[in-house]
Parts: C-alpha cells; structure tokens; sequence
C-alpha cells in the first residue's frame, strides 16, 4: 500500500503535527509520499520520506514587515488561493498512491477532496486542531468529515464536536504515543537545582504562562529552593533574565533519544496550554502531554481548567493542574508537585500505557 499524506508542514520541522506523523509513518517511510503546501520559504532537512514541496502564492518573506506580511496572508488566502489550490492538484497528479491521507490544516486541506484525486481512492483525514485556530475554513473541514473513510481525531472532544456541527459519524482516536522503551520508572530522588523542562514551539500567546512559572519559581528560590528552568526549541525571552534561578536554551532537535534523556533527567515536565482560543484548548491534545506521560519526572499542567488536556490528567490523577495566572498559586503547586512526584508520575504512566501505547496507535493507523 502507497500512501500519500498531504498536510501544510513539513515532516522534519518542529512542531506536534509533524511529530505525530513521523513517529507513525515510523517503519513504513518506503510506502509513504509526502506532499505539502507552505507559505514561507523552507530549508527542507533531509529525512526517509521524500517531500514534494508547493509554495502557497505569494510566499512571505521573514524580513517582510508584519502589516505587508499580514496583506501577503490576506492575498494568499483570498485572491491567489484558487491558483495555490491548483499547484497543488498538479502535484498531486504526479504522484502515485493507493491512500491519500489529509490533515485538515489550513486553508488549503480541501484541495484533494475531489473525484479525481479519491474518487475510487481511500480517504482518510486526520483532524488536530478545530478549524477555526488554524486559518481553516468550516467548509473544508465539513466536506471532508462527510467524504473521509476514515477520520483520525487526536481527542474524543473534536470527533463529538465535529460530529455535532457536521453530523455524527465513526471516528478513531490516533495521535501520538509513548514507546514501551519510553515509559520510565519514576524520579526516586530529586537533586538540585530542580530542572523544570518545557520542550516545543512557543507561541506569544505563552508567554504570559511563562512569566507566572518565572514570579513562582523567584519566590520558590527565595525560601531556599534552587531551579534550572530547561527550554528546547524555544525562543529568546528577555523577561527570563536576572531572575533567582538558570535558565538553559537548547536548540531545536528531532532526535527522540535525546528529548526521551531530558525528560527523565528534569523533576518537573511543564505543560502550559494557553488560555486564549477556547476552540483550541477545548478540543486539541497536546502531543507534548503525550511525550510527557512516559518521562521519570511528574507533569505540571498549567492553563485553563476545561481543556481536553486537564481533563485527561484530572481524571487519571497524572499531574498536579494550575488553573490561573496568580504566582503564588503556582508556587503552591509546584511544592504540592515536589512532595508528591511519584504518585503522580506513577499515574501518569498508567495512563500512558492504557491509552497511548504507540505500538498500538501505529498498528491502528495502518490498518485497512
């Protein structure tokens, strides 16, 4: 079986969408094409899939400034989007395959939903995020809920919810997973300085979050605690200077084994979810929290109290949550954290290997 995958990023760029597709395509790189459409230039690295790039009209340069970047994207997504739609088809045409896969992502995740590219072909979608956070288009995801074969939702709250906006239909959960050499036996100790680990993109709607962990971690270390807060992939935060604690940028990486080595290295995983765009976090799962479940340390969850995320882990009692921007209640939870990291490390792994066991998620995803 070829499958062809088409989705608005690249397969070796940083982010969870991409990590959820590498780690499923993960033994199968030779029965899958990859197919994207970008808006910014790329500087492709090289990986096992091949990738056919397709540049969205016009592309946006990094030096542009944001008010000609943002008519550039109101350009691209209006006037030119018919002719990004048609590059696309072209490409498509060019490549052969038995399954065309989507990730309803964009503007453009409809392109291939037409007789001639799944007429006689599987379709199967994967949905990550609601439409409306990703310059999506409620048209596009609707039309392709109703035609998919298969639909792949990363949470039971975006396949109820899509379900009710486009009517109810089968769908499975496939997202991404822990490997059974992933899952690590809980921190027994914690030395310090405590790592506070945070590994991922970081958007500025973050950044809020990050400067509460900032003000708790201060006044943890004013009563003699000692920290290091780890960030991978992460970019400059000015705020982060002249504070009672280290702070350790580390570039962006792919490499699993060595993520898998921080997390199991660092006391405290955190997991913030922004509190703006409750279509995101009422519907999305973090593949972060994914990757968290199987590390030694014990998770920290900060942000809103209703996401698909808190709910998860409340349920399953696998991290200590954080609700709101006030620093001294994050302090208060981090020490609960400290005191109480095995249990809810322990719990965590549970629920890993119940729910997320990748061995079991990438045997789903290629069944027929």
């Amino acid at each position: 079986m070829k499958l062809l995958t088409y989705q608005p990023f690249s397969l070796y760029s940083n982010g969870g969408g991409n990590r959820i597709l590498r780690r499923l395509f993960k033994g199968h790189e030779a029965d899958v094409a990859s197919l994207l459409v970008e808006e910014n230039p790329l500087h492709p690295r090289e990986g096992a899939i091949h990738e056919t790039i397709v540049y969205a009209t016009p592309i946006v340069r990094k030096w542009a400034r944001w008010k000609l970047r943002n008519f550039r994207t109101w350009l691209r997504h209006g006037l030119y989007k018919v002719s990004t739609i048609k590059k696309v088809q072209q490409a498509a045409r060019s490549i052969p395959y038995d399954v065309l896969h989507v990730v309803d992502h964009g503007p453009y995740s409809a392109a291939l939903c037409t007789d001639e590219f799944c007429g006689d072909k599987p379709l199967w979608v994967s949905f990550h995020d609601h439409f409306s956070t990703t310059y999506g288009l409620r048209e596009n995801s609707e039309v392709l809920w109703k035609r998919a074969n298969r639909r792949l939702v990363i949470s039971e709250e975006i396949g109820e919810e899509y379900g009710r906006l486009f009517g109810k239909a089968d769908y499975e959960l496939i997202t991404d997973g822990v490997a059974a050499a992933e899952v690590s036996e809980p921190l027994a100790t914690t030395t310090e300085p405590i790592a506070v680990y945070f590994a991922g993109l970081l958007h500025l709607e973050y950044i809020p979050l990050f400067k509460v962990l900032a003000d708790a971690l201060d006044i943890l270390s004013k009563q003699g605690k000692q920290f290091k807060l780890i960030l991978r992939a992460t970019q400059y935060m000015p705020f982060l200077e002249n504070r009672a604690f280290a702070t350790d940028y580390r570039p962006m990486t792919l490499n699993d084994a060595e993520l898998k080595g921080e997390l199991d290295s660092s006391a405290i995983l955190y997991l913030p979810i922004k509190f703006t765009k409750p279509d995101f976090y009422l519907y999305s799962l973090s593949t972060k929290m994914v990757g968290y479940l199987g590390g030694a340390g014990a998770i920290l969850y900060h942000g809103p109290d209703d996401s698909a995320a808190c709910n998860l882990l409340r349920k399953n009692q696998a991290a200590v949550s954080c609700g709101n921007l006030d620093a001294e209640k994050l302090s208060a939870d981090i020490l609960a954290l400290l005191t109480n990291k095995q249990s809810i490390s322990a719990q965590a792994k549970i629920l890993a290997k119940a729910q997320f066991e990748m061995a079991d998620i990438q045997s789903r995803f290629w069944q027929q």
